[in-house]
């Protein structure tokens, strides 16, 4: 087993500190927007989904890093808000792709917007960390 040496313990440290002051800035944005962390996340992966404009819940489960059940239940309460909805596909009778509605896309728009100057600042920290070593 390797062991760490303080150098080591300390940028862990700092990389999860700048993360979380990340996740508690997205949060209070979010809040103000009428929107939970995870609301957000999946109007962003859907949104920035590659190659279309859609996503499955399998699909939307993997990038939440979520369990099935629980992205059902976000997907259910993003629609409830008409954010996003359901549709059959028009290739794969059994697949349903979620969808943006035009209300999640100028929420999701304006909360990402929001994120920049937050991200533009970790963007530069981290271009400045160069690892010794690997883990």
């Amino acid at each position: 087993m390797n062991k760490l040496n303080k150098q080591d313990y300390q940028s862990l440290s700092d990389f999860r500190y700048r993360l979380r002051t990340f996740q508690r800035h997205s949060e209070n944005i979010c809040k103000a927007h009428g929107l939970t962390s995870l609301q957000y996340l999946l109007l962003l992966h859907l949104r920035g989904f590659p190659g279309r404009e859609w996503a499955t819940i399998s699909e939307l489960s993997e990038k939440l890093q979520a369990k099935h059940h629980g992205t059902v239940m976000l997907v259910d309460r993003c629609c409830d808000l008409g954010l996003v909805e359901r549709r059959e596909s028009i290739t794969d009778k059994r697949c349903v792709e979620i969808h943006l509605l035009l209300r999640g896309e100028e929420i999701v728009d304006s909360i990402a917007w929001q994120h920049r100057p937050e991200l533009e600042l970790l963007e530069h920290e981290f271009s400045l960390v160069r690892p010794e070593k690997e883990f």
